[in-house]
């Protein structure tokens, strides 16, 4: 996630340096060649790699950016309000493999018949980009489900359960 973290205020020098403001919760330990820097240009967020990056006080720093090397080029940026990837996690974001070991409740969808319920606790997730897996066991047996939100119907933390609501055939209990 991608948080403001100062301004790009005005030019210094003529090699391409440019003045920054930094927010008060900018991080002290920021590390310019791990870490760049985005400004949003054409409604595209572009990094910025510092090849320098100088601290003036609390809240102050020089910075001169790789392919912004001249004084024209640089002056493009003064203005534009830049941002830093946050390691922080939002309150309401959480991984898939949170849910290992929560209790599950659900109910698979029948053609012309009856919903079949079922019940049991999420024992295991399987990352992958193609297709991410749950491991579920219910009535004695484990089955794996597709880990796909439109299967998610409820997440209760507190509770520690979840609700699935998954097609025909995807237990075959």
């Amino acid at each position: 996630m991608l948080v403001p973290a100062g301004r790009i205020n005005k030019p210094f020098g003529t090699e391409g340096g440019l003045m920054l403001s930094l927010y008060a919760d900018f991080p002290e330990e920021f590390t310019p060649q791990q870490t760049p820097l985005f400004v949003e240009i054409d409604s595209l967020d572009v990094p910025l790699w510092c090849e320098r990056f100088e601290r003036r006080g609390i809240s102050g720093a020089v910075a001169s950016f790789a392919d912004f090397d001249t004084e024209r080029r640089a002056a493009e940026l003064v203005g534009l309000e830049f941002r830093i990837e946050s390691g922080e996690r939002d309150d309401d974001e959480f991984y898939l493999e949170d849910l290992i070991g929560f209790h599950v409740e659900g109910i698979e969808t029948r053609h012309e018949a009856e919903p079949l319920h079922f019940e049991g606790r999420l024992t295991d997730y399987y990352d992958s980009e193609a297709n991410p897996l749950f491991e579920l066991e219910t009535g004695g047996r484990r089955v794996l489900v597709p880990a796909v939100e439109e299967f998610i119907a409820h997440i209760d933390f507190e509770q520690r359960s979840v609700k699935l609501v998954l097609p025909e055939g995807m237990t075959d209990l």
